[in-house]
């Protein structure tokens, strides 16, 4: 079946089989790696995109439903050699350790951030539940976000999510 879709803002149109996945679409027939595969089964968050304009997980979705849809992933946050905001943010709060979880938690993040500006600690934790990470225990990523929105993490509040 022929489909076409919006990548970070390019458009592109190939045959796909059925039963092909959106993450398998774009990891293996368009080469954007950033979007990573954990479980293949929607609970670990490693394969969070935004498509058109909410959260999903990207092995969940088949890329024929797809079609004619706008996706945003990882490799659409930096702009040349510039991170963005949300990536400065992770990077200067040390929310980034094996890397695996990232892109996913930046998806996450960045929606987040679209539909609330300035989060609480408890809103956070709420955006990023289904992103699994085994590193850093969530609070450096509680203290990016806060950090990017000009405020402080809640003393004493910060716990595993």
């Amino acid at each position: 079946m022929k489909i076409r879709l919006t990548i970070n803002g390019n458009l592109y149109e190939r045959n796909v089989v059925e039963h092909r996945t959106l993450l398998r679409f774009m990891r293996e027939d368009l080469g954007l790696t950033g979007t990573k595969e954990g479980c293949g089964m929607g609970e670990c968050g490693a394969c969070t995109v935004i498509l058109n304009g909410r959260v999903v997980n990207s092995c969940m979705v088949l890329a024929v439903e797809a079609n004619g849809a706008t996706v945003d992933t990882i490799e659409g946050e930096a702009t040349g050699p510039s991170l963005s905001e949300i990536q400065k943010a992770f990077e200067a709060n040390h929310a980034v350790q094996c890397g695996f979880c990232t892109p996913g938690m930046v998806m996450s993040v960045k929606e987040l951030l679209r539909d609330n500006p300035r989060p609480s600690d408890e809103q956070v934790k709420e955006a990023v539940e289904g992103n699994f990470c085994r590193c850093t225990g969530y609070t450096q990523i509680i203290e990016a976000v806060m950090d990017l929105t000009g405020r402080s993490a809640e003393k004493g509040g910060l716990k595993h999510v």
